[in-house]
């Protein structure tokens, strides 16, 4: 009955479908396989633009090549003070840009708002002795289980690009987010204003393939070096494009967010005295003291406790594949302790 995050998920069996009939393909590697070539056309397909898409290993690849991409060693990335770039990505983002500043913004429900970027930049002066902005991240969903709808996209991206500042956006959980507004991917990521997007795929029912999206092609020819300098060019790379089409040829992405959001919601309307933030998406955030946790791990849920909301804080990450059995014990133990 573990809950401490979607990582934790399986691989969905299209996906292992999918992954059996590339083991009996023609041997071909890196990206001459007639699964790679069929990318770019599938997810055009899917955001109804054109796009170019790069597979890599990782969410914190994909979200680190695409700022790289973005960002020059001198220049700066506003986020969120809590955004997953900052927060768990044990300083990738520097690392891979040669040297990039993350310049941190708090915000309400672990979103960023022009008010509160008007603000942060309002405090800079902006001369040679301060790192530039060159771009911005979105986390959708958030770091926190909410969800930017298409109108706050468009008007973050609006404020960047009138500052001549990229825009990228964390997508681990683009499909949930998708999923919760009922929109279309286009609405919340190229039409409002996002340069290059981390689509997440293993969270979702993947096994090993995350892709990088591509909006506006002058900023994807640096990315084929980057990703094999890197080290994060899959030399097998039918297997990750076979992931790829699974989820989102059928639209098993979608499928299987629906499913996790559910769960989380279901968990929520339970647990609604308790809960940090709206319930968005896949996760959830309680207060529950000591003895309530402790009650809870007798039983034999896992979670997170979530220092980030304070001593009484924690997490709860429902998945594509959570049992219906481990979900209705925790519902009732919830609704117990409620």
């Amino acid at each position: 009955m573990d809950f401490t995050s979607d990582n934790a998920a399986g691989v969905h069996p299209a996906l292992m479908h999918a992954l059996a009939a590339a083991q009996d393909a023609e041997p071909q590697g890196y990206d001459s396989d007639r699964w790679s070539s069929r990318l770019d056309g599938a997810f055009s397909d899917l955001f109804g633009t054109a796009c170019r898409v790069f597979p890599v290993p990782s969410g914190t690849a994909a979200n680190a090549l695409s700022i790289a991409a973005l960002v020059p060693p001198y220049g700066g990335l506003w986020c969120h003070a809590e955004a997953h770039v900052e927060v768990d990505e044990a300083g990738a983002i520097p690392f891979f840009t040669g040297g990039a500043s993350l310049m941190l913004v708090p915000g309400a429900n672990g979103k960023l708002t022009p008010a509160g970027l008007d603000e942060a930049a309002a405090r800079r002066r902006g001369d040679v002795h301060q790192v530039q902005p060159a771009a911005l991240s979105l986390t959708q969903a958030t770091e926190s289980g909410t969800v930017y709808t298409a109108a706050e996209v468009a008007a973050l991206g609006h404020w960047a690009k009138g500052r001549g500042l990229a825009v990228h956006m964390d997508g681990a959980r683009f499909a949930n987010a998708v999923a919760s507004l009922g929109c279309h991917p286009a609405d919340i990521s190229w039409r409002a204003g996002v340069d290059i997007l981390s689509f997440g795929c293993i969270k979702n029912g993947g096994m090993s393939a995350e892709a990088i999206i591509v909006f506006d092609d002058r900023l994807a020819s640096s990315l084929p070096v980057r990703r094999k300098r890197a080290g994060m060019m899959p030399s097998k790379g039918r297997f990750a494009a076979a992931q790829l089409l699974a989820m989102i040829e059928g639209g098993l992405w979608l499928e299987n967010a629906r499913a996790a959001n559910a769960g989380a919601a279901r968990l929520a309307r339970v647990a609604a005295g308790r809960l940090i933030h709206p319930v968005e998406a896949n996760s959830l955030f309680l207060r529950l003291d000591a003895a309530e946790r402790e009650a809870l791990r007798a039983e034999g849920f896992s979670f997170y406790d979530w220092e980030l909301e304070g001593p009484d804080a924690i997490r709860l990450v429902v998945r594509w594949d959570q049992s219906e059995q481990a979900l209705a014990r925790l519902e009732s133990a919830l609704g117990r302790l409620s």
